[in-house]
């Protein structure tokens, strides 16, 4: 056991740690440790504490919350502190809580105490402050004494009232609650990141961190941010609401965004139930949470229950299983993906993350380990929020990471040793071989197949995995090679499914050069690409021996998409397998080149809904498209014409609302055959 003086040594030891890390979770937005980490740290500090408690201190982590306010805000003094909840991490101790409870109450009802179950967002807490029904300040926790006047940046976020609802307003309200980002705005926040080649955000409450204290408004208006509320902190001019449940119902009134995950019920039994039911819909929910927040109903017996030092007795914060963890980065291994793309993979020490065993995470691409500068036998932590694919978010600092060599992207394919292609301003690495490439080789195929493809009715997933798996076809060329024989040795292959899948397959034969160009799966080359690629050329051997600059010279064709097709082209296993292919029977009927070709529909955008009789929605647009026109699947006021076909729905209803003019079938056809 330790002496008083070793005591004194490792709590002086905790709490400059403990500083330093609520200085860089709170204050910098830049956590350098993980939160189990972090947890244990402080759990420690309490236990030594209780063991002496004649070395607490007043400046101890354990009584006072979160980090000083930021000298860039002014500060803003809590009329009413804003206090920080104490953790139960498992059932035996929220059992003890609620004992704990009972005492102190003298509890002797059958019925257990109340309780309302919230959940713990992974956020930031504020402070809002109306008055008359108007926000008139906003705050952070800051140290829960004073915190910093953020309400320029509150007010760009659409889920704070600016103005309360209804009119019954109390003369003054001040009301608690969390910022965050829900994962959805944060995903399209760092894609766009990404775009911007910018540093990506580690996750969802950083990025709400930063959004928050940016010192320019219109910063914070950009970011994807969301208000939930929580508690009511002080109130004039209206009586309290008698529980806690009533105070969120009654603050959602107002128009206060409240989290539908709110249960009641009674005792300790309620609670956990309540808990797991919540950590099962963890990964479901729109944002992150990192624990379920546990209060006793009843604002009565919250007075006589009162508060410690920093926490009220009478809720307490009920843990998940840790997001975070730190392990050991073993390798960066190349992973080939159904599309081609490289993607580099951390092979990491096991280790346990939110109750998941990880051995791998994802990196996005060789920019990712670049920016995060990570090395074979580095240590790094894992993060795992919302996200069922665990990320790396950052390495610990070590003596030894200089010397070890950093990662390079592969010149070849680790699959096949097919070339590495990555175009000048493109994140992705693509194996430059496509269907010969045995990682893409599934998809590829069902790529070309598909409906908007070469459209082979028939020939879906099951299929082509029991064809490729059982060797029968090893490129899209073989597709057309199938023989009944080698189809009915498939399981569960009968002998009139075999005659209409051949049947598909030789229909399939007769296309468009726009739809075989879709369906060669050339990187960045969609379906809109490819049509203007086949307006632009007319032929096949036109656009074959076009150079870069040619393919340029396409419309809205850039040297992304330019070199993505030159390096498709220059591949001899692509050039065998479209030859294979033309030689099967593939065809095509040429077409004029653009600067030769009517294009009357020019500039137009047409729209194409219901059932057509006299040729499929897909030849009609083929037909629209080899006119000029840009054929799209939603209705707008830019929309030219509007074809409806038998059972039009919601689409023609949209067109006549906004005026647009609206052909039945019968219109496009004579139409059709006036221009051709």
């Amino acid at each position: 056991m330790l002496s008083a003086s070793g005591a004194a040594q490792r709590l002086e030891s905790l709490r400059v740690q403990l500083r330093q890390h609520a200085h860089a979770y709170y204050t910098a937005d830049a956590p350098i440790l993980p939160d189990a980490d972090y947890d244990a740290l402080y759990q420690e500090l309490l236990a030594l504490e209780a063991a002496f408690p004649e070395l607490v201190t007043e400046d101890s982590p354990s009584q006072r919350v979160g980090a000083t306010p930021d000298s860039a805000f002014s500060s803003v003094r809590h009329e009413v502190p804003m206090l920080s909840l104490d953790n139960v991490f498992a059932e035996t101790e929220l059992q003890d809580f609620d004992r704990r409870l009972r005492e102190r109450l003298g509890w002797e009802v059958a019925v257990g105490l109340p309780y309302v179950c919230e959940p713990k967002f992974d956020g930031l807490a504020v402070t809002l402050h109306y008055r008359h029904g108007k926000l008139v300040q906003a705050a952070t926790r800051g140290d829960g004494s004073s915190g910093e006047d953020i309400t320029a940046n509150i007010r760009t976020i659409a889920s704070v009232p600016l103005r309360l609802a209804g009119e019954s307003w109390p003369e003054q309200m001040e009301v608690r609650g969390e910022v965050l980002m829900p994962r959805a705005g944060f995903m399209a926040l760092n894609a766009r990141q990404e775009a911007a080649g910018e540093k990506l955000f580690a996750n969802p409450r950083n990025a709400a961190a930063g959004a928050l204290r940016q010192l320019d408004p219109r910063i914070t208006a950009q970011r994807p941010l969301a208000f939930y509320a929580y508690a009511l902190a002080a109130l004039q001019g209206a009586p309290w609401p008698g529980t806690h449940s009533q105070t969120l119902r009654w603050l959602g009134q107002f128009g206060f965004v409240i989290a539908d995950e709110v249960s009641q019920g009674h005792g300790p039994t309620f609670v956990q139930q309540a808990w797991q039911k919540l950590l099962d819909a963890r990964e479901h929910l729109p944002f992150d949470i990192d624990g379920m927040v546990v209060k006793v109903d009843d604002r009565r017996l919250q007075q006589d229950l009162g508060f410690v030092a920093r926490a009220p007795r009478w809720a307490v914060a009920y843990k998940f299983p840790a997001q975070e963890a730190s392990t050991l980065l073993e390798a960066i291994d190349f992973q080939v993906g159904r599309t081609g793309a490289l993607t580099p993979v951390a092979r990491l020490r096991p280790v346990n993350v939110a109750g998941v065993v990880v051995s791998n995470a994802t990196l996005h691409n060789i920019d990712e380990v670049h920016r995060l500068d990570l090395r074979p036998g580095d240590t790094v932590v894992i993060y795992r929020a919302g996200d069922v694919i665990p990320k790396v978010m950052r390495r610990l600092d070590d003596a030894g990471h200089d010397a070890r060599p950093q990662v390079q992207l592969p010149d070849c394919c680790p699959v096949c040793a097919s070339a590495v292609m990555r175009p000048e301003g493109e994140v992705i690495a693509r194996c430059s071989a496509g269907q010969f490439c045995p990682a893409q080789r599934k998809e590829a195929i069902r790529h070309f197949a598909s409906r908007r493809a070469m459209d082979i009715e028939g020939l879906g997933e099951k299929w082509i995995d029991l064809m490729v798996d059982a060797r029968l076809v090893s490129s899209t060329a073989d597709i057309y090679r199938l023989t009944s024989e080698q189809l009915l040795t498939l399981p569960r292959m009968a002998e009139k499914s075999a005659s209409n899948l051949l049947a598909s397959i030789a229909h399939s034969r007769a296309t468009t050069l726009a739809r075989f160009l879709f369906a060669l799966g050339i990187a960045n080359v969609g379906e809109a690409t490819a049509e203007a690629f086949a307006r632009q050329f007319g032929s096949w051997p036109a656009l074959q021996a076009a150079d870069e600059a040619a393919l340029m010279a396409t419309p809205d064709v850039g040297p992304v998409v330019a070199q993505s097709v030159m390096s498709y082209l220059r591949e001899p296993h692509n050039v065998a397998v479209i030859e294979a292919l033309i030689a099967a029977g593939v065809t095509w009927a040429d077409q004029a080149a653009a600067q030769d070709l009517p294009q009357p529909l020019a500039g137009q955008t047409w729209v194409l809904t219901g059932t057509l009789l006299a040729m499929s929605r897909d030849e009609a647009g083929d037909r629209l498209k080899a006119l000029g026109a840009k054929v799209s699947g939603s209705v707008s006021k830019k929309t030219h014409v509007v074809v409806a076909g038998e059972s039009a729905g919601s689409k023609l209803a949209k067109a006549q609302e906004l005026g647009v003019t609206v052909w039945d079938e019968a219109q496009l056809l004579t139409f059709l055959q006036e221009v051709t």
